[in-house]
């Protein structure tokens, strides 16, 4: 069981994140300050530490010093999110921005942990073969260790190799794929495969900062360049000088950025806003979209000379439902994962719940199946988890849609021969489409997404990818 050190003056939050970590099977110390954790534990004894940046005497960034090598996770308001760029230079491994939701924390805490533990398996594995690089084992099957994703079907063979290839230069590289699909993951072997892999990989979400915020998140800001600018502060390009820029959904990045962007692709330099002086910075650029950004390109929604400029190296990353027998490799990945978080050792998928697993369409793709797997261990009471722990609508992928999005026509028995006729034809995305408009004036997102069987953040993004915004009438709130 993974050990958390966490360090948080304010009680309330301390409280609340040690209750969330230790009902995910963490076990969990903590202390008010760093002086507190110095004199009550020995901090390199945890397997990671989170931390607030703002303390009670010394900042939260002197526990990366104290750790000696752990991985320090650093917890900023938002009003002060840039001064996290410094602590990433200072060598925290990553930082979340407070308020934070609970799936958040846990997402970024498994990561993080998930990162050491394949670190420490590769440096084992070299020590023990006597060999530089896990690398030049000889075979397609076990030659994926060093990138750290499941699966071994030929299109993800075939995506290793490229992987492998483009690692060691510094080309920018585009990632496509649907949401969930592991593109993060694609990034980050690029960068622990590169000559910059001892540098800071920073990872930005372009669709989670407000519009009038990214220029600034990004690039930085002068001291009195914008209401509330007291002072001047690095941006998150900055941040990333020397090591590699990741830009997840880049196709959500403003017109205005974009250009700044090119910049910085062409010229290797950066001007803050509010600034004349331009500045050096040697990064490489990995980004990555769900949305066709040729496309976007061709009607103005994204300029077309960044594109060509991304478009250097293309990765297309296959959907889960396109990846064969590796949704069952990945499930038993999660299930041992979940079970051993449950204290579980004698859980397995019964044979239904394995046939569940690999005909149905996965539209969350991986996101969705691990969601799906630690539900079924939360809730499973026998060894065997039944298919319909999963909580998956497994009726997708027997085209039996029309009952479960109130489709199907509910008078006369002709009308249930003919109700296929239509609806065979439509792909899960017409289903998706259709019962969302159908229902979404009288159920609210959390609703639909749990019908559907997906995350809410996968509700939205399908939305955008589809076309079919939010209403603003009909059920407006959650509460």
């Amino acid at each position: 069981m993974p050990h958390i050190l966490i360090v948080e003056d304010e009680t309330i939050i301390r409280s609340a994140l040690r209750r969330l970590l230790e009902r995910n099977q963490y076990q969990v110390s903590e202390a008010g300050s760093v002086q507190e954790a110095q004199e009550r534990f020995s901090i390199p004894s945890f397997d990671l530490i989170v931390s607030d940046l703002r303390l009670p005497g010394a900042p939260g960034t002197e526990l990366i010093k104290l750790g000696q090598g752990k991985p320090v996770l650093i917890m900023t308001s938002y009003a002060s999110l840039r001064s996290a760029v410094d602590s990433m230079k200072m060598g925290a491994v990553d930082y979340i921005a407070k308020p934070f939701d609970h799936d958040e924390m846990l997402q970024a805490v498994s990561r993080i942990l998930r990162d050491r533990q394949t670190v420490q398996s590769l440096q084992a594995e070299r020590v023990a073969s006597g060999k530089a690089s896990a690398s030049d084992k000889p075979g397609a099957d076990n030659s994926n260790g060093e990138i750290g994703i499941i699966g071994s079907c030929p299109p993800m063979q075939d995506l290793y190799s490229k992987i492998r290839k483009v690692a060691p230069t510094d080309s920018n590289v585009l990632v496509q794929g649907e949401s969930g699909t592991g593109k993060e993951l694609v990034a980050r072997a690029l960068h622990n495969l590169s000559r910059r892999a001892k540098a800071p990989m920073i990872s930005v979400n372009c669709a989670a900062i407000p519009e009038t915020l990214i220029e600034s998140e990004l690039f930085g800001h002068e001291k009195g360049a914008f209401t509330g600018a007291s002072a001047g502060r690095a941006g998150l390009v900055e941040a990333a000088d020397g090591g590699t820029l990741f830009l997840d959904e880049i196709g959500e990045l403003p017109l205005e950025a974009q250009a700044r962007l090119l910049r910085v692709l062409q010229e290797g330099e950066i001007r803050r806003v509010g600034s004349v002086q331009s500045q050096k910075v040697d990064v490489r650029l990995i980004a990555a979209t769900h949305r066709d950004l040729k496309s976007l390109a061709k009607v103005g929604q994204f300029r077309e000379d960044l594109y060509y400029r991304l478009h250097v190296i293309a990765l297309k990353l296959p959907a889960l439902r396109e990846r064969g027998a590796d949704v069952n490799e990945i499930a038993n990945a999660f299930l041992a994962r979940q079970s051993a978080k449950a204290g579980r050792n004698d859980l397995r998928f019964g044979p239904d719940a394995e046939q569940a697993i690999r005909h149905y369409a996965w539209p969350g793709n991986v996101r969705e199946l691990e969601n799906a797997v630690e539900r079924a261990v939360i809730l499973c009471e026998s060894p065997e988890i039944s298919a319909d722990l999963l909580g998956i609508d497994i009726e997708l992928s027997d085209l039996d849609v029309e009952e479960f999005i109130g489709l199907a026509p509910q008078t006369g028995n002709s009308a249930s021969s003919t109700a296929h006729e239509p609806t065979e034809d439509l792909s899960l995305e017409d289903y998706f489409q259709h019962f969302v408009l159908e229902h979404q004036d009288h159920m609210t997102e959390t609703e639909l997404a749990r019908k559907l069987g997906v995350s809410r953040k996968c509700l939205w993004e399908r939305r955008q990818r589809l076309g079919i915004p939010r209403r603003k009438t009909g059920v407006a709130s959650e509460t």
